[in-house]
C-alpha cells in the first residue's frame, strides 16, 4: 500500500488569552443551539450549505476512508415523498413498535408521528453511512468506525449550519431504507439520518430543557 506524501502542517499557536477567548465564545454560541421543529419556509443560500458541507467533510474518519454522503434536498416534491414515507414509518413507530419507556421520555417533547417539518423547511440533508467503498472493479473496499466516523461528521454539520445562523434538527424515521429508494443511492451506503435545516418559524418556542453542568459531563484528572 503507498503511503501519503508527507506535507507541512498549517498549525499556528495563538496567545492563550486569544485561545481562552475563542473557546468561551464558541462554548457560548452553541450553549443556544436548540432543536427546533417550526420553520421558516424563506430561502437560505446555497452556498451557505455547501460551505457547512465543506466543514463536516473535514472530519476525522477511520484510516481517511471519508465513509460518508450528504444528499441536500430542496426540490419540494422531493421533500413531500421524504415526509410521507417518514410518517408511515412513525405512526408504526408510535402506534406499535416503540417501547413504552422510550414514549414516556418522549412524552415532555411533545413529539408524535406529524413531521411538518420535512416539507417546510428550506433543506433537508440526508446524511448516509458508506458501510464500504467500491473500486473500478467492483471489488469491495473495507472501512473502518463508519458509524463513530459519520458521527463526528454529523456534529461538525451541525455546529457550522448553527454558527452561521441556522437552526436545525435531527430526524431518524425507523426504519429508513426509503431515502435509498428515494434519493436513488447505493445499496452500500445506509441512512444515517435527516439533518432539517433553515430559519425557525417566527415566534418559535422551545421545551425549557437544561443542559448539564461541566462537572456532570466531564472528569478533570
Amino acid at each position: 500500500m503507498k503511503k501519503y506524501p508527507m506535507i507541512p502542517l498549517q498549525f499556528k499557536r495563538r496567545p492563550v488569552h486569544d485561545m481562552e477567548k475563542t473557546a468561551r465564545t464558541f462554548a457560548e454560541e452553541l450553549s443556544k443551539r436548540r432543536t427546533v421543529r417550526e420553520f421558516s419556509k424563506d430561502e437560505v443560500p446555497l452556498s451557505v450549505i455547501k460551505n457547512c458541507l465543506k466543514a463536516a467533510g473535514s472530519a476525522p474518519s477511520g484510516a481517511n476512508m471519508q465513509p460518508w454522503h450528504f444528499v441536500v434536498v430542496g426540490d419540494p416534491e422531493i421533500k413531500r415523498k421524504i415526509r410521507q414515507a417518514a410518517e408511515e414509518e412513525e405512526r408504526e413507530f408510535y402506534a406499535h413498535r416503540a417501547p413504552g419507556e422510550w414514549l414516556r421520555a418522549l412524552a415532555p417533547l411533545g413529539t408524535d408521528e406529524h413531521k411538518p417539518f420535512l416539507e417546510e423547511a428550506p433543506y433537508l440533508i440526508v446524511i448516509f453511512e458508506r458501510r464500504y467503498g467500491v473500486n473500478e472493479k467492483g471489488e469491495r473496499i473495507k472501512h473502518y468506525y463508519t458509524s463513530e466516523s459519520v458521527g463526528i461528521a454529523t456534529g461538525m454539520l451541525i455546529s457550522a449550519l448553527h454558527v452561521s445562523g441556522l437552526a436545525t434538527l435531527t430526524h431518524t424515521p425507523s426504519p429508513m431504507n426509503f431515502l435509498n429508494d428515494i434519493l436513488g443511492r447505493p445499496a452500500n451506503e445506509r441512512p444515517y439520518l435527516i439533518l432539517v435545516a433553515g430559519y425557525p418559524a417566527d415566534g418559535t418556542k422551545v421545551p425549557d430543557i437544561k443542559r448539564k453542568k461541566l462537572d456532570e459531563i466531564a472528569s478533570l484528572l
